[in-house]
Order: C-alpha cells, then structure tokens, then sequence
C-alpha cells in the first residue's frame, strides 16, 4: 500500500507530550489540561479557550527518580508520567484533570498537586471522584463531580465559557472526531484492510494528545484519502487479533505484534478507540453535562467496575467485538502491577477460551517494552496456534 499522506507528521506528534500543535495552540494563548484516563471527558476539555492532552511518556525506560517516589513495586505507567513531569516534559500545562480510579496514575496526580513539579505560575491539579457502579445515582453524582472539579475550575481560573451552548458545541466538534476515526477504524473489518493497526493506532493517538481544532484537518483528509486507498493484492497478515488490556499508547507494541503475522483489527485497551469514539447523544430533556456523564458511565469498559454481570457483559463485549472485526484471536496485555487488569486478564485469558472458545494469549509487560525478543516468541508462537487451530477446523 502506499504511505499515508500525514503518517511521519503524525509520528513525529507523538515524540513529545509538548508537541508542534500543542506549542501552537498554547502560542495563540489557549489553556492546556492534561488528563491520563476516560473518566475525564476530552469533550469538556476541548471548550473553547482550551484543550485536552492525554498524557504519555514516549521512551521514558528508567523511571529511576520517581521510582524513589513511588516504589518500584508500582505501575510502571505511573512511575513513567512521574519521570516526565521531573524532567519537565509537562511544563506547559495550565491544569491538570485527575480521577480517583487507577491508584498509581492517582498517586502520580497527587504528586504534582503536592510537590512543586510543574513549572507553570497557576498550574493546579483537580480530583474528580468516579463512581464505581452503572446506576442513576451513580450518573448523577459523576455528573456533580464534573460540574464541581472539571467545570468550575477552568471557568472561574481561566473565564471558559461553561454554558449549556458551549458544551453542545464541544460535543457537535466531539462527535465529528467520533465519527472520522470510527470510519478509519471500520477499514480494518474489511477481508483485506486499507489499513494496518499500526496506523490505525497512531491516528487514534494522535487525537487524544492534540488540539482537536488543529489536528481535525488532517484526520478529514486522511479519513478521506482511506475512501480510495488501495489495499495489498494479497493479505499481508497471516491471522487477525483484537488487541485489549490497560494503558497501551505506544504503536511499537501493535507495530511489534504485527511483525509476528497478527493484523491487530480491534484495540480494546485504554487509549483505545474500543470504547472512546462513540458519538455522545443528548436525549430529549437532557441537559449537556447529564448527557456527556451518562455517556461516559454507560461506555465505559473498565474492569474497576468489578459487580458480576457488569465483568460478564465486558467479557461478552470483547467476544462480539472479536466477532465483528472477524478477529481469529485475542491478546489481553496488562502492565506490570496493574492492579485493576492483572485480575482482569487472568479471569479474560480462562472465560474467553472456556465460554467463546475463542484462542488466548496473555501478556503482562513494561509500560515501554524493553523485553521485545521475548514478546516477539510469544507472539509467534500464538500466530502459530491459531494457524494449527484453523487447519485442524479445515479452515
């Protein structure tokens, strides 16, 4: 296939938190609010005035300084955001939105609220509280949550307009993304995708980590220039895989898996598009913010929600999703000391092969992968077990 137009452009996005886009819109004088997890909506971050990066922390390989901070028995994610903000990668952040759900992305937050990390005159660090149930209790406190520790803050802080007309329009820019980044992903459904998951997950990243009015353009034209994209004559994969677990922003993985044969059709792991890029629908008599809250509580896949038919319903979800994108396969990733996936991954890596029979593969890794020859066997080794299986099913 022949290159994508923007591909190095949006590569070179992801080198740096503090990116060509973010520096633009921080030069024409917007606030930047960092967030690392769904439970803070990038809808209400991405008002006018402001926007919304997600933070990463690309070849962050020894988070030794913050390890002294936070242990070494702790997520690595966390311990590399840490590390970052001490080196002064996070400088240009106004806000920081965080959320009481992962512990050690709450410890890192924590850390910038308390020690003088973030060198920014005004910079603060808010803590939204999310409900650990799928109820309409639990959508009314989450949406009095976001009212008090989203909302308020950047209007009373930096005069955002929080109105009712605002928010509708942050969810009409919200929802166009939504629905460019599902049309890319749709591709990868095809027999013969137009697209690698490689791609794929870089043009994911890339609209979680800039400026949604800067880096739109570009998605349009790419989402346009798929329409007519050419697709190898031959698939160039030898089985297709539904990618799922924890923090996972780092396309080497997805680029490392697909090396070994596997097509990576489906990302079910936080920064994910699986959930994250469904269109926000506002129901009739339903205020913006209850909406956007509802929204949020009822999409989210995270396996903090521990109630028994809720793990059920995820575990069905990822079958039908594997269904869906005609995935033979599912890896479930987790990053080491993952307190929240480590369980999830073990329960997935038995029901899915028990109930769906669907072929397993279960990985706890680095946040960055230093470990890639042993992954690199593992993935091959996987490849080949769907291949057996399918020649045993005279596929």
């Amino acid at each position: 296939m022949r290159d994508l137009k923007h591909l190095i452009f949006f590569e070179d996005l992801l080198q740096e938190a503090n990116n060509a886009l973010v520096k633009e819109a921080k030069a024409a004088g917007k606030k930047a609010l960092g967030y690392t997890c769904y439970f803070i909506p990038e809808v209400l971050l991405d008002l006018e005035g402001c926007f919304g990066v997600r933070l990463r922390a690309p070849r962050c390989t020894s988070p030794d300084i913050a390890t002294y901070y936070m242990s070494g028995r702790t997520c690595h994610y966390g311990r590399s955001l840490l590390e970052r903000a001490l080196e002064g990668g996070y400088n240009f952040l106004d806000a920081q939105m965080a959320t009481e759900t992962c512990t050690v992305t709450c410890r890192f937050q924590e850390h910038l609220q308390m020690m003088d990390v973030i060198k920014n005159p005004g910079f603060f660090c808010e803590f939204t509280d999310v409900p650990f149930k799928k109820t309409a209790n639990s959508i009314e406190h989450y949406e009095k949550q976001l009212r008090a520790h989203v909302l308020n803050p950047i209007s009373e802080r930096f005069g955002i307009d929080t109105s009712d007309e605002a928010l509708l329009r942050a969810i009409e820019r919200h929802n166009e993304l939504c629905a460019l980044i599902t049309e890319i992903g749709d591709h990868r459904k095809e027999d013969n995708p137009n697209i690698t998951g490689y791609e794929f997950h870089v043009i994911q990243l890339v609209s979680l980590v800039c400026p949604k009015e800067l880096i739109l353009p570009y998605i349009r034209e790419t989402a346009e220039e798929l329409r007519t994209r050419e697709p190898d004559p031959k698939p160039w994969f030898r089985c297709r895989v539904l990618l799922s677990g924890s923090e996972n922003d780092d396309p080497g993985f997805t680029q490392l898996i697909e090396s070994c044969g596997a097509m990576v059709v489906a990302d079910r792991y936080c920064y994910g598009s699986i959930p994250g890029r469904e269109q926000i629908a506002i129901g009739e008599g339903e205020s913006p913010l209850r909406a956007i809250a509802r929204h949020y509580i009822a999409t989210s896949e995270c396996p903090r929600y521990m109630e028994q038919h809720v793990m059920r319903e995820r575990k069905k979800h990822l079958a039908d999703w594997a269904k869906e994108y005609k995935a033979d396969g599912i890896i479930v990733e987790s990053n080491k000391f993952c307190e929240y996936w480590s369980y999830e991954r073990t329960i997935d890596t038995i029901v899915l092969k028990r109930d769906f029979g669907i072929p397993v593969c279960s990985i706890e890794k680095e946040y960055i992968n230093s470990a890639s020859g042993q992954l690199r066997t593992r993935f091959q080794a996987f490849v080949e077990s769907i291949e057996i299986k399918q020649i045993q099913e005279g596929k």
